[in-house]
Parts: structure tokens; C-alpha cells; sequence
């Protein structure tokens, strides 16, 4: 579905990306914290889909599931202390998905220092509460570059999962399992027999 681009007035049921942009603060206590005093990954990831579904949902309208999620990479730890803040917008929208661009950042406050965690994209869709089947949600309205930027983006990283998927069944159909076994031998595992 193209839309013209220097149209005037967006298409109905169309919402801007604005309009379901979410922030997220949280800070981090001592219940949250690991075995090295550091924050638990799964916490932030807990938090990253909380925000990624109010977003989605708060796009489509609707109820929604978390689909997939592209890599989480955590860049900087976070102490038990810091204020976590996740923003999080729809960068991509198909017929029933969408894209969610999750930053997240945490900032010390004593030292005033403000640190980038991680970024990722959790592809979200909506589901008819009735059907329990996807539903179509609104088109975008991109007003900004960053947004078209965006977009592309995310149609990029959509294209590229789908030829992942791909490419990882043929593989998957025409991998020789023995020949690979004997690879092992230069990996750091032992075959039991």
C-alpha cells in the first residue's frame, strides 16, 4: 500500500508515529540486581516488552503479541541506583505487524553520567481479541526525515529476517550432519559415546 509523498492530508485510519511514541522510567532497586550487583538482563527485557506492547498497542488499537525480537546486545551494564528510561516508537508498520524501535538509557544520577544500554526492534502484531487472528492495524503518517529513515529501515530488517528464515531452512534441508559431527573434533566439546 504506497501513499503519494507530498500528499496533504494522510489517508484515513492512518496515525502518526508521534501518537504512539512511548517513555519508560524505572528505577533500578536492589531486588533487580544479579550475583555481580548488576542489573539482570532479563529485567530490562522484561521492561523492553512491556513498552514495546504499549506502543504497538497503543498504534494498532488493539490487543497484541510479541512475534519476534531482533538481537538485544547489551552494550553498558546498569547498577542497582541508576534510572532506566526506554523510548520506544513504531518505526514499520505491514499488514498486521509492526516494528518497535526500543532505546534504552540509564543515567547515574551522583555522578551525572547517562549511558546507552542497548537498542532493539521487537516486531509486535496485533491480534482480533474475537478471532484470536491477526488484524490489520493503520498505515504510518511519516512527518519527519529520522521517520522516513526509519521506515526503510524497518523494511529492510523485515526483508532480512524473512531471507534469514529462508536461507536457514535450506540449510537446515541440506546440511550433511555427519560430515559436520567431524568438524566438532576442533570445537570445545566432547561427543560422549
Amino acid at each position: 500500500m504506497t501513499q503519494q509523498f507530498a500528499s496533504t492530508a494522510p489517508p484515513p485510519n492512518f496515525r502518526t508515529v508521534k501518537s504512539s511514541q512511548v517513555v519508560l522510567k524505572e528505577l533500578m532497586i536492589p531486588s533487580y540486581a544479579n550475583f555481580g550487583g548488576k542489573v539482570h538482563g532479563g529485567v530490562i527485557l522484561s521492561l523492553m516488552d512491556k513498552i514495546a506492547y504499549t506502543t504497538a498497542a497503543s498504534h494498532s488499537r488493539a490487543y497484541c503479541v510479541t512475534a519476534s525480537v531482533d538481537s538485544v546486545n547489551f552494550v553498558n551494564p546498569v547498577d542497582v541506583g541508576e534510572l532506566v528510561t526506554l523510548m520506544a516508537s513504531i518505526n514499520y508498520v505491514g499488514r498486521s505487524s509492526m516494528e518497535v524501535g526500543i532505546k534504552v538509557m540509564s543515567e547515574d544520577f551522583k555522578r551525572g553520567i547517562e549511558k546507552h544500554t542497548n537498542t532493539s526492534y521487537f516486531t509486535m502484531v496485533a491480534i482480533d481479541e474475537t478471532t484470536r487472528e491477526s488484524t490489520p492495524v493503520p498505515g504510518l503518517i511519516l512527518e519527519e526525515n529520522i521517520e522516513v529513515e526509519r521506515f526503510i529501515w524497518g523494511k529492510f530488517r523485515k526483508q532480512y529476517r524473512a531471507d534469514y528464515k529462508k536461507q536457514f531452512h535450506q540449510l537446515k534441508t541440506n546440511l550433511n550432519m555427519e560430515k559436520e559431527k567431524t568438524k566438532l573434533l576442533a570445537e570445545n566439546c566432547f561427543i560422549k559415546s
